[in-house]
């Protein structure tokens, strides 16, 4: 069950993320690299983390016009990442064009084809965010119609709260890939998460994958911390 639990990379320097990578390499599958560490460190980053035997999920949201998307897609599949995002927000063309030249160059070039995911609705954004820039569906509209997009493009599946997992499951099958932010154990703070689940309740919901940053890494002890949610996971999912 460690192989699903995915710890959120979310540090400012290349020394603090090595600290982490040798403290949970043996508690967690994979490691999130966001925004702030890609930018600061660049693919010296991946290289560090998949060297000391760590998955890498390159969480970028990758949301551009179909070539540009297409080109990162390919550079993050040959970093050997085993995920990466895009944003459903860009549309069923720039996630069909990402998903054709990344196989293409895979195929091509011998590498392996990383998870391709769409991110739907952030889990820091409530119904009003959404408002405020048009969209007037509510958000248990817009995650099935952006995760069925992101199925009918190609893509292996979605990042979305765990909440709107039954709707998912419902548009796209059991066998498309949900990868779950926003997870707090019960005695966890919501931080700026608006819509979240405890490990055990996402596992139980059917989420493939958890990412969970600030209740491991602000604990007194992040790997008991890490433990103890690979336990309730296994739990639920016994």
């Amino acid at each position: 069950m460690k192989d699903r639990l995915i710890f959120a990379l979310d540090v400012d320097s290349y020394d603090e993320a090595r600290q982490w990578v040798r403290i949970l390499a043996d508690e967690v599958g994979m490691f999130k690299v966001g925004k702030q560490l890609f930018t600061r460190c660049g693919p010296q980053i991946v290289d560090m983390i998949r060297q000391a035997g760590g998955g890498v999920f390159l969480d970028l949201k990758y949301h551009d016009i179909p070539n540009t998307v297409a080109k990162a897609g390919i550079e993050a599949a040959r970093m050997g990442v085993q995920m990466f995002n895009v944003h459903a927000l860009g549309g069923g063309k720039m996630m069909r064009t990402m998903v054709d030249e990344v196989r293409e160059a895979a195929v091509k070039e011998g590498f392996s084809v990383p998870i391709t995911l769409a991110v739907t609705i952030l889990t820091s954004s409530s119904e009003e965010d959404l408002r405020q820039v048009g969209i007037d569906l509510p958000v248990t509209q817009m995650v099935p119609r952006l995760a069925s997009l992101a199925r009918e493009s190609g893509l292996h599946g979605v990042v979305a709260s765990a909440q709107e997992l039954p709707l998912i499951r419902q548009a796209c099958g059991g066998d498309f890939v949900v990868v779950t932010p926003g997870v707090r154990p019960a005695t966890a703070a919501r931080d700026d998460q608006q819509r979240v689940m405890t490990p055990g309740e996402a596992i139980s919901a059917g989420s493939d994958y958890l990412v969970v940053g600030r209740p491991i890494s602000k604990a007194d002890d992040p790997v008991l911390a890490a433990r103890s949610i690979v336990a309730e996971m296994t739990e639920a999912g016994a």
